[in-house]
């Protein structure tokens, strides 16, 4: 297959190295954390123009635009000097929107990612929403009638034929605390909008919209509690019915089609799968339509725009998946399948049943992502974009989940990564504790911290501990209070299957996370010393009652005075178990060596977690510490990516080398 983008940019088709290949160079970190020069490609409506980021001018992200009727070389169309194009959407088959993020060189930090509206090509260029950077200088001469920071981009109206968006207003942190979130429409060409927000309820927060962008639902969220309210045809709003924001008790509403179809998930053996629902009353109407026994339904359903039909069913489950509804689609998705076997293949279209193109992301655990174009008429695929030649196959391990068995019997979904060319015996093993913690914290397909570690010839297990979400709500309540406890257990629990199984070498094991998965590290320094040799840390909490009690973090006081003291714990009443599961109390009790790092811009997990956990250590404690001042909750420049997994690099290869 002749490489599109390769003859009319800069992608360049170089072949992977097959799976059976000898030992490789694992590839640099700078290889595994650079961003790719072409991304994110996504067609218009008509299938006929391709809209993709690409490097540009300063190694920025520009945003082109490719004509694939005429295969003329694409034209940029947008970008800035200082930041980087995030996401773009076509809202018609002339015009498009998109905001922006920070620089991977760290010149740019922006809070605000605003959005900028342009035509395909090139014109009519015009910023809707500001950022809190003074490098936006795009409003009109004539009105500036930009909206402020706290605005941002909600949806684009399915009819993809007009000039407006839907944007969201999100509440300053000096409002009332009834004050919600708002919608409104922002027509694109003029700057205007038009608010949708009359008359909503208190503490508006998540808005559904019905197939042609009307709202139809807006979800509350009020002292530990949900109250859904549903718009009638006359345009009011009254009170649909109340419920547990955490065990959901009753259907959730996902999709609001034509003639009356409301879909929407309720549980289900278990696990969260699809209902139709009655718009009514809300409740499930007979069996499921979409069941994923395993796995919670995550996921969304892809319609035709003009007529609402459903075309198909997009989900996860160990990987991602499409069910098609369309013969015709099914037929496409069929064809592309038997030329890429071996990988995941999601077709990405606006008006699926009309488009010239479809654009193809192949998925693989072993490579980041490719992406494809399919000529519907001809039948014929095309490669786009995404091959690189710096991150063969041969550096990267075989993926895939197993379910194994807590101490107590709970089933415990582990995602593995073995090591570069396979298992040859116990391995060095890091167990990498995903953050969040109330999240799906694993995906089958690429990803580069467990492929950088299997590149160096560790056995990466990646445990979905209870409390985790995707696997059901019993798996998810079963971790309810249970920080440094059963969801502590689970760590050890993982790390034994491993080592009962061979795999694991038992005295080689490290631990490490960010986020809570820092805290799950520090915890096992404090109570696991037996089990890991090592433990890092990046942004992970070390006090539990920081949590709820430093003014500055970005945690809402909603999460603080409800949502903290059912999932994590109580200060007023759980106080003996918070100190008892806060590393930071016990940081004396430490004896392995640590790898700490933070970030300076940090308002998740605030520095002081870190500075005042290394102040607390012992004076003779083994202490790797770096502080990254122009950091937030993760890292993002591509030179502290290349500084701290460096560190992690020679820190592993120091305290997991062989015994002598």
């Amino acid at each position: 297959m002749k490489n599109l983008l390769a003859a009319t940019l800069f992608a360049v088709t170089v072949p992977l190295a097959p799976a059976g290949a000898g030992a490789v160079e694992p590839p640099s970190a700078t290889a595994f954390f650079k961003r790719a020069a072409v991304r994110a490609p996504k067609l218009s409506p008509s299938g006929r123009f391709l809209a993709i980021q690409a490097a540009g001018k300063g190694d920025r992200i520009g945003l082109a635009v490719l004509d694939l009727q005429t295969m003329q070389p694409p034209k940029f169309i947008a970008g800035f000097n200082d930041a980087d194009i995030a996401t773009q959407h076509w809202i018609s088959e002339d015009r498009l929107v998109f905001d922006v993020s920070d620089s991977p060189d760290g010149t740019t930090r922006v809070n605000g990612q605003g959005l900028w509206a342009v035509d395909r090509d090139g014109g009519n260029f015009r910023q809707l929403i500001k950022t809190d950077k003074p490098f936006v200088t795009t409003a009109t001469l004539i009105a500036d009638r930009r909206l402020d920071v706290n605005w941002m981009l909600h949806s684009v109206p399915s009819a993809l034929d007009g000039s407006e968006v839907m944007v969201l207003r999100r509440p300053w942190m000096n409002e009332s605390a009834g004050t919600g979130v708002q919608l409104a429409r922002l027509d694109t060409r003029t700057g205007l909008t038009r608010t949708l927000s009359e008359g909503i309820p208190d503490h508006s927060g998540h808005w559904l919209l019905d197939w042609r962008g009307d709202p139809r639902v807006i979800d509350t969220l009020s002292q530990g509690r949900s109250r859904l309210y549903r718009r009638d045809e006359a345009g009011r709003w009254t009170f649909w019915f109340d419920d547990d924001p955490e065990a959901r008790e009753h259907p959730w509403p996902l999709w609001w089609g034509p003639d009356g179809l409301m879909l929407g998930v309720q549980g289900y053996r278990g696990y969260a799968a699809v209902f139709r629902l009655d718009p009514a009353s809300g409740r499930a109407d007979g069996e499921p339509l979409v069941s994923t026994p395993g796995y919670d339904f995550t996921g969304s359903f892809i319609t035709e725009p003009a007529s609402g039909r459903l075309l198909g069913v997009r989900f996860e489950t160990d990987a991602p998946g499409t069910v098609w509804l369309d013969k015709t689609m099914k037929a496409h998705q069929a064809a592309i399948d038997a030329r890429l076997p071996g990988s995941v293949n999601l077709i990405e279209c606006l008006r699926c049943m009309q488009a010239s193109h479809l654009v193809v992301t192949s998925l693989s655990d072993r490579r980041p992502p490719l992406y494809f174009l399919y000529e519907t008429a001809q039948k014929q695929l095309q490669s786009l974009a995404g091959t690189r030649p710096d991150l063969p196959a041969a550096a990267m391990g075989q993926r895939d989940y197993h379910r194994i068995a807590a101490r107590d019997g709970l089933e415990l979904p582990v995602l593995v990564t073995q090591p570069a060319g396979g298992l040859k015996g116990p391995a060095p093993t890091v167990v990498l504790v995903h953050g969040g913690p109330y999240v799906r914290g694993t995906h089958w397909a690429w990803s580069r911290d467990a492929q950088f570690l299997a590149s160096r010839g560790y056995l990466v297990l990646e445990p979905e501990f209870r409390g985790s979400t995707g696997y059901g709500f019993g798996h998810f309540q079963a971790g309810w209070k249970q920080w440094g406890l059963a969801m502590q257990d689970d760590l050890a629990d993982t790390l034994a299957w491993a080592v009962k199984r061979g795999w694991a070498d038992p005295k080689r094991a490290c631990i490490m996370g960010a986020s809570y998965g820092g805290y799950a590290a520090m915890m096992a320094a404090v109570t696991q010393q037996d089990l890991f040799k090592c433990a890092i840390n990046w942004v992970g909490v070390t006090d539990i009652g920081l949590m709820s009690s430093i003014h500055w973090s970005d945690s809402s006081e909603e999460w603080k005075q409800y949502g903290m003291k059912r999932l994590v714990a109580d200060p007023d009443t759980d106080a003996d178990q918070m100190r008892k599961t806060s590393p930071l109390a016990r940081a004396r009790e430490i004896r392995i060596p640590l790898l700490m790092a933070y970030g300076g811009e940090d308002y998740r997990v605030p520095q002081k977690h870190g500075t005042d956990m290394k102040a607390a250590l012992r004076a003779d404690q083994h202490l790797e510490w770096v502080l990254y001042p122009d950091e937030g909750h993760g890292w993002f420049n591509l030179k502290t990516n290349e500084d701290f997994w460096g560190r992690v690099e020679r820190f592993l290869g120091r305290h997991l080398a062989p015994a002598n």
